[in-house]
């Protein structure tokens, strides 16, 4: 983006972290296609919304659309997007200040995405409207100077500056992931998040620092937003190189908290990872962010939950062992060149031949229509068509 872009200068959060009657503390919740709705405003009360969002500012529903197909535990589920609306809508939120919102990446079409993922139906639903922030015709961009120290975000992009929609700004925010695994990131859930709606198109620069840089817009979301909660959907979580090429599991669980860092905790914990070696977390933890120490997390509502194992795994693609080459291997000496030039659609090429050509085709869908056709959940998405 150019450099004609309105400047602003950030003022320090009240606090850098979670409310302090709330840190720490995690509701999981187990669920059923029937009562799934009821289940996640019992998960959202428990952790203690709405004393964490403010009255008078809108709500960004920040969705979770990692691709264009459908493909469970993927993106964010319709279900998600209903019962978070009428919970907000029980508390007196007015619908038109919940906003649904996503940004784009190179690789995936969220418009498509969201009808695919069946998103439409339930914001229609409830009269929400989605917000693309990519849309610069409708949403202003600004370069966003942080009041608080930046570890990399700052270094990377330099002269350019820290992009963000101004639209995400002033409003609480309430994050939609789900339960799954990444390959550069082992897990991804309500950090990660933020990095699909606070940068633009060139986010892919951090990938070589990506740990710092979900810390670093942990940071600025305190600045920007009144109040942040995370509703984490493990209905169908994901196993396997993620967040796409994956294998999906039936486990029947909600998770909701007002601390980003204990709820990816949490849920990298269940999956069978330590959280503490998972260095957005770490860090998180590190500079007091939330709590990323499992020993430390509070869980209330189903919470036997939190002693489970589930074993998942993530490995690599034939996509992801090449970008890691160009940015923690033998092609790093490449990587300005390969991403940050005139050639960088390549890349884009070809992980769209791989994922879409290749993966999905091949094996994907019929994973997907495993879960559509044998699952209570695969019948209760359908329902959202």
């Amino acid at each position: 983006m150019g450099s004609d872009l309105r400047e602003v200068v950030g003022t320090p959060a009240p606090r850098y972290g979670p409310p302090d009657h709330l840190r720490g503390l995690v509701a999981a919740v187990r669920t059923t296609p029937a009562t799934v709705l009821d289940d996640i405003k019992r998960a959202m009360t428990l952790a203690g919304f709405p004393d964490c969002l403010s009255r008078d500012a809108a709500t960004i529903l920040k969705i979770n659309i990692s691709w264009h197909h459908y493909m469970p535990a993927c993106s964010t589920t319709p279900w998600q997007v209903d019962g978070v609306a009428q919970a907000l809508l029980d508390e007196g939120w007015p619908a038109d200040r919940i906003i649904p919102a996503q940004n784009s990446t190179v690789v995936v079409d969220p418009k498509v995405g969201s009808e695919r993922n069946h998103l439409v139906a339930p914001a229609r639903k409830h009269g929400l409207e989605f917000v693309w922030l990519y849309d610069k015709d409708k949403v202003e961009w600004v370069r966003y100077k942080p009041a608080a120290e930046m570890l990399v975000l700052e270094k990377i992009f330099g002269s350019q500056g820290i992009n963000i929609p101004a639209a995400m700004m002033g409003c609480n925010a309430i994050h939609l992931p789900t339960v799954k695994t990444h390959v550069f990131t082992t897990t991804t859930g309500a950090m990660k998040n933020a990095f699909g709606g606070l940068l633009d198109l060139n986010r892919h620069w951090t990938h070589a620092h990506i740990h710092e840089t979900l810390v670093d817009l942990l940071k600025i979301q305190y600045e920007i937003h009144p109040g942040l909660f995370a509703v984490m959907d493990g209905t169908i979580a994901g196993s396997g190189p993620g967040p796409r090429c994956m294998e999906p599991h039936v486990k029947n669980v909600i998770f909701a908290s007002a601390d980003q860092v204990a709820i990816d905790a949490l849920a990298a914990h269940v999956m069978g990872f330590d959280p503490l070696r998972l260095g957005f977390i770490r860090l998180a933890h590190e500079n007091g962010l939330g709590v990323g120490d499992p020993r430390e997390i509070n869980v209330v509502g189903d919470v036997d939950i939190a002693k489970e194992d589930w074993g998942f795994t993530v490995g690599d693609t034939f996509a992801s062992r090449g970008q890691k080459a160009i940015y923690h291997g033998p092609l790093k000496p490449l990587e300005h060149c390969l991403l940050r030039t005139c050639i960088v659609p390549w890349s884009y090429m070809a992980s769209r031949i791989y994922h879409d050509a290749f993966w999905f085709p091949m094996k994907g869908s019929r994973r997907a229509r495993r879960i559509l056709d044998t699952t209570g959940w695969g019948e209760l998405f359908k329902s959202y068509a």
